[in-house]
């Protein structure tokens, strides 16, 4: 599966392939999968380690008492990577699927947190596996509202690739009918607590214009036979996810497309492959192949192809373009629009709503699911009816926890102590958003001209902040979900705002934007560029705006189809 390739002094091309796929992850993994699958001979370039699925995940099945520090991080290591400590799934059971800060430096113009794993499967391994379609209103709504461009494409041209991906990554969710949060193929959803069931029936009393759903989720509920014909099994609730899981319950390139394309015979994998840039030829229009530099050998060499994708993550996409530069584009690959590595977006994450909700202490939970319900965006859809402009939608749920807090003024010794201690805490109730971000053109990631990487490479600047429209959209929420917090009963009610910084919901986006004008954009409704054909962009750096629903279910989408496209491009000798 993993191609040797001779070392030289002198950068020269050593290698040809159909294509090249520059990352492992999740949209990387779709990419290689579909052009495959199309007869392409594929080579995919991952700047990390190797991971192989089951063998590589040494701590998936390991309890609390079997890790050396009880699962928590040693002040020692989060002193030393203070940015990839803060990733809300980093503990002692999933480190080693996050880099070491220092080995991968960048400049923050501004506090920016780049959370990144670089390994084969990428952050696969490690996302939060949201999976909920995007509205067609996400795709007008920039243009109509007057903050963004128009997008080349809706919702009827996406659909049948969400549904393409769905069925064979296996998401689990319900049909309800919602218009701000489509339905689609679905395994059946995770069931709500009790205390879930009851926030659902009461807020749908309530609330008529907005309603609580089972989430969407990249879990096998109930696999189907394209499942298990990748070797992968039921999700057993165990919510261990983000150490890698070995029976392939959840999506990952690791698990699924990566060992899916690799039956095809087409596939060579490449891993300590730092991609430097693109190789342009101006004589002939086009892209010629990937330098890349060996992080072993230390060692520069090209490799030819005649089809590149460019999968490398958002920010690093954006990068590996601004320095693939020529005669032909001395701003970096395919930038006459000059808008490359502007208009970088996030997603809102800060503001949370808590509260304790009296009754059910009779119940507990069954195992511990690893996704909860969600409600979608009930503002500016359609029509503006907020202070703020763009949406957001609430994950939200119940939990009871292991054990209640005994006081102070209780003993804190003897049998008496010990049962309390094993009886479970009030049940909690909790909200928080996911917000759209405005694009804004001074939201950008430039090159440094004085700083290099371990590899010679310019590192990235990162000059991102939050604005007014997200200060407002914050406190919209709040009270929204203080509102619905009281219509259900709760006490102790808390708002927090957990003032990170952007970078931290690891849903960087934009920088690459598809658009239908070339003079304001840099790819079209295909994710290609536009003025350099054989150069595809489909993850999170193609992004013309955000939209409120996670974003990792479309990128699967647009890869494969842009990659359906590409085969049939290069099938009829348009490419």
């Amino acid at each position: 599966m993993y191609a040797t390739v001779n070392a030289s002094t002198k950068p020269i091309t050593m290698l040809t392939f159909d294509a090249i796929v520059i990352g492992s992850g999740i949209s990387g993994g779709w990419s290689a999968k579909e052009l495959c699958e199309k007869g392409l001979k594929t080579l995919v370039l991952e700047r990390g380690r190797n991971i192989e699925h089951i063998k590589d995940y040494p701590t998936a099945s390991r309890h609390p008492w079997e890790l050396e520090h009880r699962g928590t991080v040693p002040k020692a290591y989060t002193d030393a990577n203070p940015i990839s400590s803060k990733a809300w799934l980093f503990d002692e059971g999933s480190a080693h699927f996050f880099i070491n800060d220092d080995e991968h430096p960048y400049v923050q113009k501004k506090p920016f947190d780049w959370i990144r794993g670089y390994q084969v499967g990428g952050k696969s391994l490690t996302w939060g596996r949201a999976s909920n379609r995007w509205s067609d209103n996400e795709f007008k709504a920039p243009e109509r509202f007057g903050y963004g461009i128009s997008w080349p494409i809706g919702y009827d041209d996406i659909a049948p690739w969400y549904s393409h991906v769905e069925k064979f990554s296996g998401i689990c969710g319900g049909t309800d009918g919602v218009a701000s949060m489509p339905d689609g193929d679905y395994l059946p959803p995770f069931p709500l607590n009790c205390v879930e069931q009851h926030m659902q029936k009461t807020l749908a009393l309530q609330f008529p214009d907005r309603k609580m759903a089972a989430g969407r989720w990249a879990h096998l509920s109930e696999p189907q036979a394209i499942h298990l014909e990748q070797g992968r099994g039921k999700c057993q609730c165990r919510n261990l996810c983000v150490r890698g899981c070995p029976l392939g319950g959840y999506f990952s390139s690791v698990a699924s497309t990566l060992p899916w394309a690799q039956k095809t015979g087409n596939l060579t994998i490449r891993p300590h492959a730092v991609v430097h840039s693109i190789v342009y030829e101006d004589t002939l229009q086009r892209a010629t192949g990937v330098r890349i530099i060996d992080t072993q050998s230390k060692k520069e060499e090209i490799i030819a192809a005649r089809l590149v994708f460019v999968n490398a993550s958002a920010l690093n996409t954006n990068l590996i373009l601004l320095n693939s530069t020529s005669a032909r584009f001395p701003n970096g690959l395919g930038n006459d629009s000059g808008v490359l590595g502007k208009y970088i977006c996030f997603h809102n994450y800060r503001p949370s709503t808590w509260a304790t909700i009296d009754g059910f202490d009779d119940v507990y939970v069954d195992g511990r699911v690893p996704s909860g319900p969600i409600m979608p965006n009930f503002k500016n859809f359609g029509q503006r009816n907020a202070a703020f402009l763009g949406g957001y939608m609430t994950f939200m749920g119940a939990f009871r926890p292991k054990r209640a807090n005994v006081p102070n003024t209780e003993p804190q010794l003897g049998a008496a102590f010990k049962h309390r201690m094993s009886e479970p805490g009030p049940w909690r109730v909790y909200m928080y958003m996911q917000g759209e971000t405005l694009p804004k053109a001074t939201n950008r990631v430039s090159l440094s001209s004085s700083k290099k990487d371990p590899w010679g490479i310019p590192q990235l600047v990162t000059d991102i902040s939050y604005d007014e429209n997200d200060e407002l959209m914050i406190q919209d929420f709040h009270e929204e979900s203080r509102k619905m917090m009281e219509a259900l009963g709760c006490k102790n009610i808390e708002h927090v705002d957990n003032k990170q910084n952007p970078g931290l919901d690891i849903h960087e986006m934009g920088g690459v934007r598809m658009g239908k004008d070339p003079t304001t954009s840099m790819l079209n409704g295909y994710n290609q560029l536009h003025a350099c054909k054989n150069v595809f962009v489909t993850d999170g750096a193609c992004m013309s705006s955000t939209g409120n629903q996670s974003p990792s279910i479309l990128y699967m989408a647009l890869s494969a189809r842009a990659a359906d496209y590409a085969a049939e491009q290069i099938k009829n000798g348009n490419l």
